[in-house]
């Protein structure tokens, strides 16, 4: 007698979530149809194919075959193991992404920290999120935004790509530069993009909120170090970020 097919049935939609990354995780580098996945969750197809949706969208690196043998796999070499992180640990992630306003990379810092979360145990994840509703921050309601980095300056720096800037100086005076970029450096008053300045023929920094306009360019540029520079400007901390 055969054994009864194995089923989890009855399980929220946040702990279904990380239940299929892990069932995938499991089963790769093989396929998963989402009939298989839907018996197995005793919902819908159409459910399933809405909760991988969202796990896409979150970053996980799931991909899709459509047609007779397809289905749904994961890339094991792109996803992170069950991570030990305390609920207090993951809140504190997540307190210093809510600060990092503006800087560069918070958007991916986002969908860095919606990774953390899958990758906990379901009860760990949920205890997560109720400690981080009880954590408010307060601020002036007319109080300015900080000025975001926009996403083409984040690429450029992340390819190395010469980018052409419309920047505007002090006095508001707006001139077009194809700019290498360098480093992202942090002042006491807003980041600055550093780079070799073919305008002017030497290293500039520009403060990213006087950025006007940000068009990446197809040439790669050359490999510069922030030390060879030699910026000097009273508002920057030169301090490396250490991973």
């Amino acid at each position: 007698m055969s054994p009864a097919p194995r089923t989890v049935g009855g399980v929220n939609r946040t702990d279904r979530l990380y239940a299929l990354v892990e069932e995938l995780r499991a089963r790769a580098p093989r396929r998963v149809a989402a009939r298989e996945l839907a018996e197995l969750y005793e919902v819908s197809v159409r459910t399933i194919e809405r909760d991988i949706g969202a796990l896409q969208q979150a970053g996980v690196p799931i991909w899709a075959d459509v047609g007779r043998g397809g289905g749904y796999t994961l890339d094991p070499s792109r996803t992170l193991p069950p991570l030990n992180f305390t609920p207090a640990e993951a809140v504190a992630v997540a307190i210093t992404l809510a600060r990092a306003g503006g800087s560069p990379y918070s958007r991916s810092a986002r969908t860095a920290l919606q990774k953390i979360v899958t990758a906990m145990s379901a009860g760990d994840g949920a205890a997560a999120r109720d400690l981080a509703g009880r954590i408010h921050f307060l601020a002036r309601p007319d109080a300015a935004r900080p000025a975001s980095v926009p996403a083409v300056l984040e690429e450029a720096m992340t390819a190395r790509r010469v980018v052409r800037l419309a920047y505007a100086d002090v006095a508001g005076t707006v001139t077009d530069r194809d700019v290498e970029p360098v480093a992202f450096t942090a002042g006491s008053r807003a980041w600055y993009l550093i780079g070799w300045c073919r305008l002017r023929g030497a290293a500039r920094v520009f403060r990213i909120d006087r950025v006007r306009r940000a068009v990446l360019l197809e040439e790669t540029a050359p490999n510069r170090t922030f030390e060879e520079l030699k910026v000097d400007h009273p508002d920057l901390v030169a301090q490396e970020l250490v991973l």
